[in-house]
């Protein structure tokens, strides 16, 4: 019989972080497609714009959180600035998250969670632009700490101006 010591590794381990989807829903939705009712006078070159706000919010239920991702995605052309169309979603998805230290939750609801999301985000945007009539359109991959950061700084510079100055 040989003893096995406890590691002291795995006495200081934090357990595993656990994320888990547990169901995905579109909250809101509108496509609006100029370019048809308008008509086409000459060449069309289209100027994509993808504008991205992010909530999270703890639910009732224990270790459960509800993210809202909202896309306001517009076309122009670049010729005139002429609309070709806009599409907004709000797309949520509802998490299990287990053993996120609470210092790092904000952050990881907020960049992990929509990772998680974009896919089936994408997706939709590809069929509902397709389906309107234009090209499908493939949005490129969103940075999602560089979006969080630029949050937290513009929080931080909203609560700076309202400070009293002495």
């Amino acid at each position: 019989m040989t003893d096995t010591p406890e590691t002291p590794a795995a006495e200081g381990q934090q357990p595993q972080m656990k994320l888990q989807i547990l169901g995905q829903y579109v909250r809101d939705m509108s496509f609006e497609n100029f370019l048809v009712r308008k008509g086409v006078n000459g060449e069309v070159t289209p100027d994509v714009q993808v504008q991205v706000a992010l909530d999270a919010k703890k639910r009732q239920v224990e270790h459960q959180y509800e993210v809202i991702a909202k896309f306001t995605i517009t076309s122009k052309n670049k010729a005139d600035q002429a609309p070709l169309f806009l599409l907004e979603l709000e797309y949520g998805t509802i998490f299990h998250i287990e053993n996120v230290p609470e210092d790092q939750l904000h952050p990881f609801l907020l960049v992990e969670c929509p990772r998680q999301m974009f896919p089936f985000v994408r997706r939709i945007v590809s069929d509902v632009t397709r389906d309107g009539g234009f090209p499908p359109l493939n949005m490129d991959v969103i940075d999602f700490v560089a979006l969080y950061r630029q949050q937290i700084l513009a929080r931080a510079e909203a609560q700076k101006a309202q400070a009293p100055t002495n």
